[in-house]
């Protein structure tokens, strides 16, 4: 791990600080939603894109609302697919809204963000299997929205990262929709609390160990659940027949050696898996893009566009 905290982060926390913002497991379900939605929402208007449509599409439990941003150049675009973060929780469409617009110039594809059905409401596998309907529907009728037939991509940042790996395990083993590649930001990727970065980042870095403990524990009904390798990727059996993977990780993270052990299971079941760590980060940084503007987070975003462009072209 880094020794030192990006200071633009520092500050950040600092301020969280002065404000005496309870961690986010001290508070009420409620509670934690507005306060996640308060800090993910940026004050600065976002970045423009061409266009920005909300629509539905079918699910396996009624409509699934969606939000369709189109990049500014002409003609259709590859699509991407875009599971939002929250611990499976928290989130949607507005937490997420900045991101995704600067991840739809940044990879120049046509982005649809899925708003999942979030637990304890809906848990494992329900806000997946909305998921992967999306992705089905955006597969089968990318022309409609203006993009690329059969250049698809999926991504997601941390709970939404790991959704996004099983979309793609479902997409391998349904015989579903070919995805050309595969974006994880800080995936939980295991039903455990016990590894180094989970130690070493137990607290005091935003997102805290006993967070996670609450979101799992949210999310899935059981030990069973929380298991089973569409929950918990680190369980599968084998990874082989998924698409390239872009994986991030942050130092200052609870989940960084799950996603240090997720790119190693990857890499070995011959997955061209590239793993770009942020070492002076801390988990759900890219959500910070805009308030404060966070010059890493940017920089994290262009990764992801030239990575993304290079392989759907």
């Amino acid at each position: 791990m880094a020794s030192t905290l990006n200071p633009q982060v520092q500050e950040y926390l600092h301020g969280l600080s002065e404000q005496g913002l309870p961690p986010l497991y001290r508070l009420s379900l409620a509670e934690a939603r507005e306060t996640y939605r308060d800090l993910s929402v940026p004050d600065e208007p976002p970045e423009s894109v061409r266009s920005v449509t909300d629509r539905t599409v079918p699910g396996p439990d009624g409509d699934i609302p969606v939000r369709v941003y189109r990049p500014t150049a002409d003609g259709p675009r590859p699509a991407l697919a875009f599971f939002h973060g929250g611990g499976w929780m928290l989130g949607g469409l507005e937490t997420h809204d900045a991101l995704c617009r600067a991840l739809t110039n940044a990879t120049d594809c046509v982005v649809v963000a899925v708003d999942y059905r979030l637990a304890p409401e809906h848990r494992f596998p329900d806000g997946l299997e909305d998921c992967y309907a999306a992705t089905q529907w955006l597969a089968a009728n990318a022309a409609e929205i203006g993009a690329t037939p059969g250049a698809l991509a999926v991504a997601g940042d941390s709970a939404g990262a790991t959704l996004a790996l099983g979309v793609s395990l479902l997409a391998r083993d349904r015989d579903g929709p070919a995805i050309d590649y595969q974006v994880l930001a800080y995936p939980p990727a295991e039903f455990a609390f016990e590894t180094d970065s989970y130690e070493e980042n137990a607290q005091g870095y935003f997102l805290t160990r006993k967070d996670m403990e609450r979101f799992w524990n949210g999310y899935v009904r059981s030990e069973l659940d929380g298991n089973h390798p569409y929950a918990a990727p680190l369980q599968a059996e084998r990874l082989d027949g998924l698409p390239p993977t872009f994986l991030l990780t942050c130092g200052f993270d609870p989940l960084r050696d799950d996603g240090r052990a997720l790119a190693d299971r990857l890499d070995a079941a011959g997955v061209p898996t590239r793993l770009v760590q942020y070492d002076d980060m801390i988990h759900g940084f890219l959500t910070m893009l805009a308030d404060p503007e966070l010059d890493r987070a940017r920089e994290a975003i262009d990764d992801i566009g030239d990575a993304v462009r290079s392989e759907l072209g």
